[in-house]
């Protein structure tokens, strides 16, 4: 896996960083033929530190973001995370993916997809039909607060495009705009 390691907030990359996330990024190649590129980001804040983890392939992007006291912890940690979210959606990838060529050629064949499927068969999902609201951003942010959700779907005012609200991991809200 090609890898790159940047420091933000004042952490400085040391080699025995860099060599760590390496040696733990290598965990996750067995799930892939292809070698794919990976991108760490190692922040420190006051009370702890941050690691951001992305890897971009040509059909969806995997990324896992964890906050530690240690950055060792915290590189385990994403690491885990990223594997967990491999081995839970590999079979859904698969399926839903497999008209895109290529896709099938991104996963390894020696990973027992039977055993996965079965541990990832789970309640049916649940479907609901909307009709979007016409409104702005701040009416769609006291809308999904009186709902009690994470995020609305909305007809911005404007644009009268559809518009996804979400509330962020750090309390700010974010807009997903479509064209």
């Amino acid at each position: 896996m090609k890898l790159e390691v940047r420091g933000k907030n004042g952490f400085e990359v040391t080699q025995a960083i860099e060599n760590y996330a390496d040696e733990k990024l290598g965990k996750l190649e067995r799930y892939f033929k292809e070698e794919l590129d990976a991108v760490v980001v190692c922040k420190t804040y006051n009370d702890h530190h941050k690691v951001e983890v992305t890897i971009p392939t040509k059909f969806f992007t995997m990324r896992a973001e964890v906050g530690e006291e240690d950055m060792y912890a915290a590189i385990d940690q994403a690491i885990d995370k990223l594997e967990s979210q491999i081995r839970k959606n590999k079979t859904k990838i698969n399926r839903s993916l497999r008209k895109k060529e290529g896709v099938a050629d991104l996963f390894n064949e020696d990973i027992d997809l039977d055993a996965l499927e079965r541990e990832l068969v789970g309640p049916p999902v649940r479907k609901k039909e909307i009709t979007p609201e016409e409104m702005s951003s701040e009416e769609a942010i006291t809308a999904m607060n009186m709902l009690g959700h994470d995020f609305y779907i909305y007809k911005d005012a404007e644009t009268k495009r559809i518009n996804v609200l979400y509330l962020r991991n750090d309390g700010d809200y974010a807009v997903i705009e479509t064209k």
